[in-house]
């Protein structure tokens, strides 16, 4: 697998691991993984929550670590990159209210290029519209926003993943195995 250029989009309140395991793993292989935050720089942190399930009806949040971002918002263009990384938590709740933010995962689509959506990762897929017609796993609660778009919500086991085109999306982060693997199956190609 060569050495891709791999853009993770994310933002205050992500979620801890599906932010700092995909952004180490894909290093860990040889990749290059640039991290932004709309309105923030290289050297600013994010922060990020942790989610965990717990029996409750939901899942529980707690403080996450600072993640410190490694590229400048501002100064990125999607062109660049090979591939898209989408990590899930509050993050994606607002970043679909940014109009660059919308444009890049679009430019991804359009250029069929390897995208990896984690969570509720799906809220900005939907609202960047590139759900049409394609299978796509998320956090349940996401399950109205992936059908509006005219997607077809996957609901699998919390540990797996699913493969649609250059789209692989899990539900959560006890899906990192499986989800990274279809990532690098797609980064291979």
């Amino acid at each position: 697998m060569s050495n891709k250029k791999i853009l993770m989009i994310t933002g205050d309140f992500t979620e801890d691991y599906e932010t700092m395991v995909p952004f180490q793993a894909l290093m860990s292989v040889g990749h290059t993984v640039h991290t932004v935050c709309p309105d923030k720089k290289s050297g600013d942190t994010v922060a990020t929550a942790i989610h965990d399930f717990e029996g409750d009806q939901t899942y529980t949040e707690k403080p996450g670590h600072r993640f410190a971002l490694n590229a400048t918002f501002a100064d990125i263009k999607a062109e660049d990159y090979d591939a898209l990384v989408i990590p899930g938590g509050r993050a994606p709740e607002y970043l679909r209210l940014n109009k660059k933010v919308i444009a890049m995962v679009k430019h991804f689509f359009d250029a069929d290029k390897p995208v990896a959506a984690v969570c509720h990762g799906a809220q900005l897929l939907a609202a960047a519209g590139v759900l049409e017609n394609r299978k796509c796993s998320a956090y349940p609660a996401c399950q109205p926003e992936v059908e509006l778009a005219n997607g077809q919500f996957m609901d699998i086991p919390v540990d797996q993943a699913v493969t649609d085109g250059n789209l692989v999306t899990a539900p959560a982060w006890p899906a990192h195995p499986a989800w990274l693997a279809q990532f690098y199956v797609l980064l291979a190609k």
